[in-house]
């Protein structure tokens, strides 16, 4: 049977659960703001950038040749697997005494190139900065001066090396971004479980729930009236009365 739930309701479902999906919403918050800026270790990155280039001999004979500009383009996919291999990573291992394998190693560098461009960057992602710094450094010098034995090509240059700033910021994480999607994250889910309490409670609390129960249209309604309801002078003549029965108990 299928049911059907008016905005009006949606709205009372909500407004009655208020409280609850706003505990959720906070505690989602706050427990990401505890994780994110005490449990995990902030990482930060350093890029360093080297072209793809002619050689000096192919310079003097051709200075803009197209074909080798596009030749050179070519290259940077080789050179974007053999920079991160281990005949490149072992010897930046060794060159700085790291104690890490060059898989591990592999894993913090990423190399990218724009489409049809020559320059390459290496970025290096650390939870140090200066370490990243190194790492990129020594990378790319590394791989200049291993690529002409490997290629027997003398076209690498290096653009832009990594450098120290003052005020590093953290690549990851990300305290703004990750209480934002906490709290998103914890609306959706106080959200949900405030239709999920309301569907699953089949308790009758009104009469417009015992109609919606029963099929059957509301006759007549007995209310609760409280002794404040009755007002003073009906609470006297009550208590009179009581104490006139308890008087004709005891006399009898």
């Amino acid at each position: 049977m299928e049911e059907t739930i008016s905005l009006k309701e949606i709205f009372e479902v909500l407004k009655k659960k208020m409280w609850m999906i706003i505990a959720i919403t906070g505690g989602a918050a706050i427990i990401s703001a505890i994780v994110t800026l005490f449990v995990l270790t902030p990482t930060y990155q350093a890029s360093s950038q080297f072209i793809v280039n002619q050689s000096a001999s192919q310079q003097e004979e051709s200075p803009y040749d197209i074909n080798d500009i596009r030749t050179n383009v070519e290259l940077i996919s080789t050179y974007n697997v053999i920079i991160k291999s281990p005949a490149i990573l072992d010897q930046v291992i060794e060159s700085m005494n790291l104690d890490i394998s060059s898989d591990a190693l592999s894993n913090k560098i990423q190399v990218a190139s724009a489409e049809q461009s020559q320059v390459v960057t290496v970025t290096v992602t650390d939870e140090s900065r200066s370490m990243a710094v190194e790492l990129a450094n020594s990378t790319v010098e590394t791989f200049q001066q291993t690529i002409p034995d490997l290629m027997s090509v003398d076209n690498v240059n290096i653009l832009s090396p990594a450098e120290e700033v003052e005020n590093p910021q953290q690549v990851s994480p990300k305290p703004l971004l990750n209480i934002a999607i906490a709290l998103v994250v914890g609306l959706m889910v106080g959200v949900g479980l405030a239709f999920l309490l309301e569907y699953l409670d089949n308790t009758v609390k009104t009469e417009q729930d015992i109609e919606k129960t029963l099929g059957l249209p509301l006759m007549g309604v007995i209310s609760t009236v409280s002794e404040e309801d009755l007002g003073p002078e009906t609470m006297n003549r009550q208590q009179s009365r009581a104490s006139k029965v308890r008087g004709e108990s005891v006399g009898t």
